[in-house]
Order: C-alpha cells, then structure tokens, then sequence
C-alpha cells in the first residue's frame, strides 16, 4: 500500500497520480522544485478517495471544500485509466472545474484526442520535463480565480430564481453585473 506524502508550505497544491514509483518520484520532485505543494497516490481509486469521490454521503462530499489545484494523472494504470479518472472527475459537480494533466509514455495521438476532447488541459509525454511543469502554471491561475469563490458563486446562482438570473446576466452596467455574466456563462 503506497504511502500519500504531503507537504504544507506552498501555495498551489497538485495531486500527482501514478502507479509506477520511479515516476511518481520524478513528478513530485518536478513539482516541489516548482514551489508546489505535493501529494501523490499510486492509483486512480486512491485519488477518488483523496478527492472524497468514494464516499456515498453525497451531500456531505458536495459541500467539501477540496483544497486540490490541479490533478496530473498517468494515463495507463490498472485497475482505472488516468481516462477513466479524468471521466469521474469532470463528471463530479464539485470536481469539475479543477484542471486535469494526463501524461503517458505512449504517444497515441487517437488517445491524446479523447482526453483533451474529455476536458483534460494538457496532455504530457513521459518522462515529464521541467519545461512541461511550466506549463501548468496558466491553468493553476486560471482554476485559482474559477473554483474556490466559483462553487459558491454557482450555488448562489443555483438558489436564484429565473427572473433574478435574468437580471444577474443582464446587468451589464456595472461592474458586478459584468463579472457574474463571466462567471455564470
């Protein structure tokens, strides 16, 4: 049973996620080099545990904050597919929006189609580089400004009725009317 190692010191927290030890490794490594805190699992199931995407309680898990930035998944792995977990989490209400990274060993342009198609943001050919670690920061930036107040901006929106929905994207007059239109579009 592999063990999860966190660290607690920096700003952007990953969840690297891949059964071959040497690899997991590296990609922690790359990523603490880049000021990210880490945690790392050894397969896809122990991600959704992580993520609290095993649990049956789904009020509770909806209601979570998941303090995860972005997740970076190998591709092939037993049991359940980087695609498979990619799939779980954009099927997730509440895991939605966080930034996935597939990366393989393999270059299958048909399999890096249908993840990006899935809603991965990048997808990494192994060994993973420095230069692709930079490569995350963009989607770090985006997510950080989307998710944390996002969640609670929809569920505000979600509790509105149609008529003040209406009057929330059609308020384009002031500045708050412009940022809710961006935010629920």
């Amino acid at each position: 049973m592999a063990q999860v190692q966190t660290t607690m010191d920096t700003q952007f927290h990953v969840l690297a996620v891949d059964d071959s030890i040497i690899d997991r490794k590296l990609i922690e490594r790359l990523l603490k080099t880049s000021s990210y805190q880490v945690t790392v699992v050894d397969s896809g199931s122990k991600a959704l545990e992580f993520l609290g995407l095993l649990s049956e309680e789904k009020e509770g898990a909806e209601a979570r904050e998941v303090g995860v930035n972005l997740i970076i998944t190998d591709y092939s792995m037993p049991e359940m597919t980087g695609y498979d977990l990619l799939r779980k989490i954009k099927g997730s209400s509440y895991l939605k929006d966080i930034p996935v990274i597939i990366m393989s060993s393999e270059n299958v342009p048909s399999r890096i189609n249908r993840c990006l198609e899935e809603g991965a943001e990048e997808f990494f050919l192994k060994p993973v580089q420095q230069s692709d670690v930079n490569r995350i920061k963009p989607h770090l930036m985006r997510e950080k400004v989307m998710v944390p107040n996002g969640l609670k901006r929809r569920k505000a929106m979600a509790d509105l009725s149609p008529d003040q929905k209406t009057r929330k994207y059609n308020n384009s007059n002031n500045l708050c009317g412009i940022f809710w239109q961006n935010i629920c579009e």
